[in-house]
This record gives C-alpha cells, structure tokens and sequence, in this order.
C-alpha cells in the first residue's frame, strides 16, 4: 500500500525507549541535547515579534511564487554586509528542509546521487529518501582541527553524481569551509560539472578569532545557499527560510527559472510571516548575543571541567552550537548514552546519530541554561570516569 521511499523503521530504538522508561518514573533528566532556542529560558522582544504579525497588508493574497519582494529585500539585507545580494536571486521557503527539497528536485532524477559530509546531521537521509536520491559519503577528517579529505571527494564521484553538500558550519563539528579550502571545491565542482548546495544556519555563530565568509558571494559555480530564521533569529517556529542563488550568470538564470515554478507550485509561504520578516531579522541582534553568550560560558565551563580528568577531550570547534567529546570505546556510543540517561538522567547524543565513522564520541548542545549544563557535565564526567 505505501511507497518504498517511507520503508522507514518506525519503531523507537534503545535510546528513545530508554529516554522515555526514566521520564516515566518521573525523574528528571538534565538534557545536553537542546536544540529548541524558545525552551532554553533566552529573552525574546515577544511584542514586537507577536505586533509584526499584525499587518494589514496579510489580509491580500498576493501570490508571488518567490516570495514577497519586501521579505526578500530584508533577506538580501541581511548579507549586505559580506557581499551585494540581488533579491531576484532568492526563493523563500517554510524551511531550509523545504529548501533542500526545492534544490534536490531541480538537480536531480530519481536514483541520483548527491555527496555530503560525513559526520553530519541526520535529517538528510529522510529528505533523500523523500526524493528519491541517494546520498554518498565524503568524510570530513580531524587532524589539530576538521579538515576537508578531497581526495576521498574525489573518489566518491559517479557519473550518477549530481552536486555536493556543505554545510557551513557543520553540525555537529562546528567547523567552516577555510577560505584555503573554498578554490578546490571549486576547482572540484567545475571539474566535473557539479553545483554546491550549502546549509549555512549556524554561520553567524563565530566561535574562534577567524572571519568566515558566506557562499552567496561564490560565483564561480553554480551554488545554492540555504538558510533561515531558525537559528539566525532563533525563530524555528516562525518557519521562514531561503534559497540563494549564485554563480554563472547563464546558470543562475537557468536555475531560478525551475526554481520559481517549482516554488509556484507549493506557494508555501503565507502572508503574515512574509510581512513579518524585516521585523523578525532585526531580531537577531540581541538574541544572538544572547545565544553567543550562553555558547562560550558553557564551553568555559565544559572545558574547565575536562581539564580535572584525563579519560575525555574536547575536539576543536569553530562555530555553531554544538561540541564533540571524545571518549574512551569501552562499549558502544549508543550504549553509552543509554546507560547515562538510565544511571545519572543525564540526556546526552551518541556520535552514531551523526554518522561518526567509529564509536567513541558524544555530542553535547551548548545552548541549555548554565546550571542545569553545569550540573550535567559533572554527573556525565563522573560516569565516564
């Protein structure tokens, strides 16, 4: 009755069995995995945000399948900047899932193939098989910090191959692409033909003293830059996000005409967000100090923490809102996680999640309040040694 695309195991696994048999007891569990910014006790300006909602214009329907101009206008604001953003080049979507899915439809026939890194976030295998592409690995390497292995890139290559995935930063590495990086995935992508998809959500999250760019400014291949409010305002519920649109001017014209009659398809977008959208931008300045300030006093604290042990380390993080530990393989991660959240309610993400090719690595959020990931650290430390 039901595609193979949703052949999905729908059952829980361990972990999210064992999550839930401790909530049940009603113990409390100390969650380092928080990602929801509306829950981690940050200070929104709720009437500005809830007043501009409130437009009048929102009561005409005014279907433009790219999106309002004035929501893409505040958009091509945003990256003003770094670099001059045409609005004409932008497609806004209900999220930068919806945006993926827009660009793998564009790119690709079923049965492609699109490369992405590996480790990486988990989402991009539900919305491959939801559009009928498959996914192939290129690892990202640690060596004194994350580093793209281009040799493997090159060798993951097929004639089936259809563009490749960066995200910048990674989730959960927090590493960026280094500028010294950015000429060979060009020269790479030229090579063989290929167009740049990168998720840039946590881009103005700059943990360390470098300067990374944004890839709308890349015109030396086709390159479609994907982000949105969620995290650049901290706003996941409003459901805004975008498509840029660079590279060869033959190519981006050839591109934004499928995009946008892929795009007047759906019309996803409705009008009071739309109108929204300059307001909730101007957001992000305080609730990105805020966010910033929460992510470098708990990875103070996590780092001071570790230096009173020898069992685990920290690996190099350079932005986003997330930090890798590595640890002792005594058992699986999975395993581990389980026996965390059973042993100490301490709710923390085994590296499999993530595609780490090995056992031996958590991943921990650096956004939830001070104390309760202060208190977490500990009862996680203790455990592990």
């Amino acid at each position: 009755m039901f595609s193979e695309r949703t052949h999905w195991r729908l059952t829980q696994n361990r972990f999210t069995q064992a999550v839930e048999e401790v909530r049940a007891r009603g113990t409390a569990i100390l969650d380092l995995t928080a990602s929801n910014p509306t829950r981690v006790g940050l200070k929104y300006d709720s009437a500005r945000i809830l007043s501009a909602l409130q437009s009048e214009h929102a009561l005409d329907y005014d279907p433009q399948a790219k999106g309002l101009l004035s929501a893409r206008e505040a958009v091509a604001r945003y990256y003003r900047d770094a670099s001059s953003v045409d609005p004409e080049s932008i497609v806004l979507t209900a999220s930068t899932s919806e945006g993926y899915s827009y660009v793998f439809r564009l790119l690709c026939n079923a049965g492609d193939e699109l490369l992405v890194p590996k480790p990486s976030y988990p989402l991009f295998e539900f919305l491959a098989d939801l559009q009928d592409v498959k996914l192939v690995p290129y690892p990202l390497i640690y060596d004194h910090g994350w580093q793209m292995d281009f040799h493997s890139l090159e060798k993951a290559v097929t004639t089936r191959t259809r563009g490749v995935v960066i995200v910048h930063p990674n989730n959960p590495t927090g590493s960026y692409v280094k500028p010294s990086e950015l000429a060979p995935f060009n020269e790479f992508c030229q090579k063989h033909g290929l167009p740049l998809i990168v998720d840039e959500v946590f881009l103005d999250y700059v943990l360390d003293a470098q300067a990374y760019s944004s890839f709308v400014r890349n015109g030396k291949v086709l390159t479609f830059t994907l982000s949105g409010l969620s995290k650049i305002s901290a706003l996941p519920q409003m459901k805004v996000a975008w498509i840029v649109t660079s590279g060869p001017d033959e190519q981006v014209t050839a591109a934004m005409a499928r995009l946008e009659v892929i795009a007047d398809t759906y019309l996803s977008m409705n009008a009071p967000i739309q109108w929204a959208v300059p307001t909730l931008l101007e957001q992000r300045t305080d609730i990105q100090r805020q966010l910033m300030d929460r992510v470098r006093v708990n990875l103070e604290e996590l780092d001071r923490q570790l230096a009173g042990q020898k069992s685990c380390q920290r690996l190099q993080v350079e932005g986003g809102w997330y930090a890798v530990l590595r640890i002792p393989v005594t058992r699986s991660d999975e395993d581990l996680a389980i026996e965390l959240v059973r042993e100490k309610s301490v709710l923390v993400h085994p590296g499999h999640f993530y595609d780490f090719e090995s056992d031996g690595y958590l991943v921990l959020s650096l956004i939830p309040e001070c104390e309760e990931f202060q208190v977490g650290v500990s009862r996680a430390l203790e455990y592990l040694n």
